[in-house]
């Protein structure tokens, strides 16, 4: 009689493991993301600092080429003081 009811507790044994593996995979996740989470809300003030701090990278273009022209002009500066 065991026989017969074989293939139905190799079933039922397969489908508590797949249940209980995804179980196990969710925790883990939940878990991870609660951390994520923990560590998000801790960085808050850290990001308004950085934010802070890069304000100023769109003026980056313009300082480079104002630098550009500096070193255009110390150029011919030295040209001309070479030549004299």
């Amino acid at each position: 009689m065991l026989a017969d009811y074989f293939a139905w507790y190799l079933g039922l044994s397969l489908g508590f493991a797949a249940v209980a593996l995804v179980v196990l995979v969710v925790a883990v996740i939940l878990t991870v993301a609660a951390r994520i989470a923990h560590h998000a809300q801790e960085l808050g003030p850290t990001l308004e600092m950085v934010r802070e701090y890069t304000d100023e990278l769109p003026a980056v273009p313009q300082i480079n080429d104002s630098a550009i022209a500096i070193l255009a002009a110390a150029r011919t500066t030295r040209g001309a003081l070479t030549r004299a």
